[in-house]
């Protein structure tokens, strides 16, 4: 089926995980762009700041306080959307926590509570957006990770987490298509950004918590979901070093698992003592920040992403660059040749 989307600036968009980090920077991005916004997380003072500074800036936004492991506050984001919009275009599923420890330290109760909040929110999201959008037609976006094709030591339970949402997302995708549902459905895969996230994930360790490289700006996933919510995209890898995590498991998985079995734990641990441990899991965090406190080089742009969302403008950048190398190689043919041929007139003549 031919999927059409409206651009940003017709658009109601319904945002969860919206305080902080990649929902935060999306958000203000689609705000600047013109979109509607509905707005929820758990932090209702974040929400409330957000929404005033994008109202008073000329936008249209409320905000919906939800844990959005629970369905009926799920359910409460959609009415809020329809009551106050008359529907929406676009959901994006984008609040997750995370758990730093190994498998057989971490309790039952806060692995549960990670699905709830990483399976279980996407899950009630993506079916409540289903039900209005394959009327009206429209985009679901979900947010999975690198981490949804891959497993590493210590997030265990939060890849595990992602690759059901890989899951879940592929077969919903499947079951609007059969459907002839005008709904584009998307998984994101983001490298490690740099957002708040090592310091609300929950941490088992005695270390402060850290991304493994290569890490990437927040604004370049938000850059990425609001693509997929004016062009309709299967899957987007956002940095290189996501795309290649997940081709590498593909084609050589003992090699994946060999790396990171030997070097990843080391990469996801700062020698500093373990301050805030209980993080985010269960209650919200500070909201009202978009960036992390990464100490090591953060990328501002992946170029990777940037030619995988517009494939015909790279190649014609790659074309156009050939075309002009090849011109460039052949005028300097043509010069040596023309030299050649001066220098040996200049003999004969001799």
């Amino acid at each position: 089926m031919n999927i059409t989307l409206k651009p940003l600036n017709q658009q109601v968009i319904v945002i969860t995980g919206a305080s902080s980090g990649i929902g935060l920077a999306t958000a203000r991005a689609a705000a600047k762009s013109g979109a509607r916004l509905v707005l929820a997380a758990r932090n209702k003072e974040a929400l409330t700041d957000l929404e005033q500074q994008i109202n008073l800036r000329g936008g249209k936004a409320i905000h919906v306080v939800a844990d959005v492991g629970r369905q009926a506050d799920v359910e409460r984001i959609y009415e809020a959307a329809m009551e106050t919009f008359g529907g929406f275009d676009t959901w994006i599923n984008d609040a997750g926590v995370s758990i730093y420890g190994k498998l057989d330290d971490v309790t039952d109760e806060d692995n549960r509570r990670l699905f709830d909040t990483n399976f279980w929110g996407v899950v009630y999201g993506s079916l409540a957006a289903a039900r209005h959008l394959r009327h009206t037609g429209g985009a679901i976006i979900n947010l999975g990770s690198e981490l949804s094709d891959v497993g590493i030591p210590l997030q265990g339970m939060y890849a595990a987490s992602k690759h059901a949402v890989k899951g879940f997302t592929d077969s919903l995708r499947m079951e609007l298509t059969e459907d002839e549902a005008p709904v584009s459905v998307t998984l994101i895969k983001p490298a490690g950004i740099n957002t708040p996230y090592p310091e609300h994930a929950k941490n088992y360790t005695d270390k402060e918590l850290t991304l493994p490289a290569p890490v990437y700006a927040p604004e370049e996933v938000a850059n990425a979901i609001l693509h997929a919510a004016t062009h309709p995209e299967r899957d987007i890898f956002v940095g290189g070093g996501s795309k290649l995590m997940s081709s590498l498991n593909k084609y050589a998985p003992s090699v994946v698992d060999w790396v990171n079995g030997n070097f990843m734990t080391s990469q996801q641990l700062l020698d500093k003592p373990a301050r805030n441990r209980d993080g985010a899991l269960h209650q919200h965090a500070e909201g009202g920040r978009v960036h992390g406190n990464h100490d090591g080089y953060v990328m501002k742009t992946s170029l990777y992403t940037r030619a995988s969302m517009h494939p015909v403008v790279t190649s014609a950048v790659v074309a156009a660059a050939g075309a002009a190398a090849l011109a460039l190689i052949g005028n300097n043919k043509r010069k040596k040749r023309m030299q050649t041929t001066n220098q040996q007139e200049s003999n004969y003549n001799i």
